[in-house]
């Protein structure tokens, strides 16, 4: 999945009084490189655009500046899970899905047996640590998350948390997917959150009284999923004439490659990432051109996955393999492939 937005500038050509002896030969090759430009600035922008450089981001590929190292309370009826890099120089908390929960952002370890890493929510906690970001995610109660008495109860351990490790003074901001977005929305009007990131869901704005003191938002969504599609264009309009500073990430699909579940997922190897890739191609699941064809969900891989006889290292495994999929479907999942650009936009308005 990549973000469609694409920055080009406009350069300004000045005649020199020397223009009018350039052969005409050498004004046709002027005009086709002039040409190639414009094709390689927008022809790319299409539904399904290539993430070269995105998805050479590796599982492992913050061992040298950070490591995950978590620390777990409970509180409230819930699990908190957090981690504070040296120097911090914000605080973001995480909210996560449907189904989802505070452990699925760190891997398992003797500090926390019940964390699952699932690779998506561990890269953006990598991310957010290597950035010098204090990270705090909290669980829900139930399956999803609600917006009466949770927000009451989040808010409290969120201002909580804050005060027992010092860390006051420094910018809060926060991320939600899916459910965990709807109720960043909800919370980002009791809290002051210095900007918030709603990624793949609208948020809750018709059914909330939005003043200019709203946090800055943004919005990281995939347009496959039209009708959320059109509901987030409508609460961009909204929010911007209440004076609110928003924007948008558009994140495409994209393809499989061989080697591109060993390079996101901790514990499948490159053998393995090729023979599942293989599979994939062999049942029809990704075209000839590794495209998925349907969503990862409604796909029956797991089943073809024991007829093929392809064993897993672990069989959590394949909760790690269904989002990988479902990332590249691009239709409805947490990414941290855009995440460089969501952090910018937290540091942006952090001063």
């Amino acid at each position: 999945m990549v973000p469609a937005m694409v920055r080009h500038g406009n350069r300004l050509f000045k005649k020199s009084n020397g223009d009018r002896n350039v052969p005409f030969s050498a004004l046709v090759s002027l005009l086709i490189l002039l040409f190639i430009v414009i094709f390689l600035v927008f022809g790319g922008n299409n539904d399904k655009s290539n993430p070269t450089g995105l998805v050479k981001q590796k599982w492992n590929g913050f061992n040298s500046l950070v490591k995950l190292d978590p620390t777990v309370e409970f509180r409230n009826g819930t699990n908190l899970i957090w981690q504070i890099p040296e120097s911090p120089k914000g605080v973001l908390f995480l909210a996560h899905g449907c189904n989802g929960r505070a452990a699925n952002f760190w891997d398992k370890s003797p500090k926390c047996p019940n964390c699952v890493g699932l690779p998506e929510e561990r890269l953006i906690v990598l991310h957010a640590l290597a950035r010098k970001f204090a990270v705090l995610a909290v669980s829900s109660v139930g399956r999803c998350w609600s917006f009466k008495e949770e927000r009451v109860v989040v808010k409290e351990i969120i201002e909580w948390w804050v005060a027992k490790q010092r860390l006051q003074k420094l910018p809060l901001v926060a991320l939600g997917a899916s459910s965990g977005g709807y109720f960043v929305s909800v919370l980002a009007a009791d809290l002051r959150f210095s900007s918030i990131t709603v990624m793949i869901a609208e948020g809750m704005f018709d059914n909330m009284d939005i003043t200019n003191s709203y946090p800055p938002t943004l919005f990281v969504h995939m347009p496959k999923d039209e009708a959320r599609m059109w509901k987030i264009d409508k609460y961009l309009s909204v929010l911007r004439q209440k004076g609110i500073d928003v924007a948008e990430i558009k994140c495409m699909e994209f393809p499989l490659t061989p080697s591109y579940l060993a390079n996101r997922i901790p514990g499948i190897d490159p053998a393995t990432s090729k023979e599942l890739f293989n599979l994939f191609l062999d049942k029809g699941y990704i075209d000839k051109n590794g495209y998925m064809t349907n969503d990862g969900r409604a796909i029956r891989w797991k089943a073809a996955l024991q007829e093929r006889k392809i064993r897993l290292q672990d069989k959590s495994l394949v909760n790690h393999i269904q989002e990988e999929m479902n990332l590249a479907f691009a239709y409805h999942e947490m990414t941290s492939l855009q995440v460089d650009q969501i952090f910018e936009w937290f540091e942006s308005h952090m001063s």
